[in-house]
């Protein structure tokens, strides 16, 4: 699609907009499309012109004093559109990441009232998103409030998973390519722990938080795994830790030998992620393992003592209807998982060929939609509450991934990670350190490299960097 952006500053904003309505659509500035958006300002006011296709719209809205002008030319595209398209995305104009945090900014200066109607009559969110928005505040906050001017979280980096997922948009790698790195990443990664753990130390940082993630952690093999825990009990101080999470993910990674070795690091939090109870969709998208591998997985960990278990679905996946994701959903509230995350699916970029018809059909975004919307139902009803929140570029119908717990069962890095509360370590391939200052609110990060050879050849580089936190800590 052709975006033009005439004599106005506010680019990032159309872009992002038109990304909303036409999230197949690589958008450029000049050439032959069939989709045309002109946005343009006029002495004391804004055009939006579009064509999509046959249809064909153009509105003007004139400036009135002390308005801000990027909402204002930002609610007369969205109106545009939703118009050409027949769909009004539920978040209005809003497409930043981290919509609670926005009602926070908004509650501190209007009160939640007067919050919730800003993100009602002037973002154009559905009452509906404006409350979730203002209920996943309210639960972050008390965390947020647990953490200290001196604290940080620690990310550890895992980034190989038994087989690539085809919806899949993190850093990560097959271990049937990667297979013999696996070994000497880990050495190096525990290098890298030590090496953290003395920054830590000089800087009088107190762990709050430790977080496994990749990948799949769980494709190490038991040995691996202790191997790391060693290295954290040996050079951080575990005294005041809240949290220790690790992302078991797949259930065919799972056997009682890992599990009896997260657990005996003193790992009290796991994620066992089906994304699905069903197998049609399961083989669909890549997942080389069945619903009764994760029944059996998920069985396996509650005998080993796991009492707080974390499940992910993902609405609008291929092949899934609203009555079998629904099923997955009871499933895992049957199960009596201490957390349920719905994400949304996010397309990739060049993954369709745009048409017409695509453009126009409303399928599977009002089905995602309905999915979402159901999971917010049932899970409310049965005394689950949203404690975190975030959302994705391109995801079906701009919708919004959601962390659900019950009571006393949050969990804090991700609070910590989407409120961007105090700064997190990271160490591993594809990690991003990120630093905050507490006084200023700046942060800086720092990137490792992304892939694993990378990691393992260029790794003194990876130590080197390690010299930007103390510059950061002490400008």
């Amino acid at each position: 699609m052709i975006l033009k952006v005439i004599n106005h500053p506010f680019a990032f904003d159309m872009k992002n907009l038109c990304t909303i309505f036409f999230p197949y659509e690589k958008i450029k500035s000049e050439g032959c499309e069939d989709i045309v958006v002109i946005t343009e300002k006029r002495d004391n006011e804004f055009l939006v012109d579009a064509t999509v296709y046959d249809r064909h719209l153009s509105k003007v809205h004139h400036i009135k004093d002390d308005e801000d002008m990027a909402v204002a030319v930002s609610l007369l595209l969205y109106d545009v559109l939703s118009q050409l398209l027949g769909f009004s995305p539920p978040w209005g104009i809003l497409f930043g990441v981290r919509p609670a945090k926005l009602m926070h900014r908004f509650a501190a200066q209007l009160g939640e009232q007067g919050a919730r109607d800003y993100f009602v009559n002037t973002f154009h969110t559905t009452p509906q998103k404006a409350d979730l928005a203002q209920e996943v505040m309210k639960h972050e906050n008390k965390i947020i409030a647990l953490s200290r001017k001196n604290s940080f979280s620690l990310y550890i980096s895992i980034p190989f998973c038994p087989t690539r997922c085809s919806y899949c948009s993190f850093v990560s790698h097959s271990i049937e390519r990667t297979k013999p790195l696996i070994e000497p990443y880990v050495d190096l990664l525990c290098k890298e722990l030590v090496a953290t753990s003395k920054v830590a130390k000089t800087l009088g940082l107190r762990l709050e938080t430790i977080y496994f993630g990749g990948g799949t952690p769980t494709t190490l093999d038991a040995p691996l795994f202790a191997k790391i825990f060693k290295t954290i009990e040996d050079n951080f101080d575990l005294s005041v830790l809240r949290e220790y999470t690790v992302e078991a993910g797949r259930p065919d990674t799972i056997t009682k030998e890992k599990l009896t070795a997260i657990k005996s690091a003193g790992v009290g939090r796991i994620s066992i992620n089906p994304q699905s109870f069903n197998d049609k969709v399961l083989e669909t998208i890549g997942r080389k393992h069945t619903a009764k591998q994760t029944l059996d997985a998920f069985e396996l960990a509650r005998k080993c003592g796991f009492d707080n278990i974390n499940m992910d679905f993902i609405a609008g996946l291929p092949q899934d209807n609203l009555d079998s994701f629904k099923q997955s959903i009871n499933q895992a509230i049957e199960l009596d998982a201490q957390s349920i995350t719905v994400h949304t699916l996010a397309l990739k970029s060049g993954a369709y060929i745009v048409t017409k018809d695509l453009t126009f059909d409303l399928t599977d975004r009002m089905t995602t939609s309905d999915m979402v919307d159901y999971s917010n139902e049932i899970l409310l009803s049965n005394l689950y509450y949203p404690y975190y929140m975030y959302r994705q570029s391109k995801s079906l119908g701009n919708l919004e991934n959601v962390g659900w717990c019950k009571d006393g069962k949050d969990c804090l890095y991700n609070v910590y990670m989407m409120d961007e509360t105090h700064s997190v370590l990271a160490v591993g391939a594809g990690a991003v350190t990120r630093l905050k200052n507490q006084d200023t609110g700046k942060i800086e990060r720092i990137y490792n490299f992304k892939y694993p050879y990378e990691y393992i050849n260029r790794f003194d580089e990876i130590i080197g960097r390690k010299e930007e936190i103390f510059k950061f800590f002490s400008s």
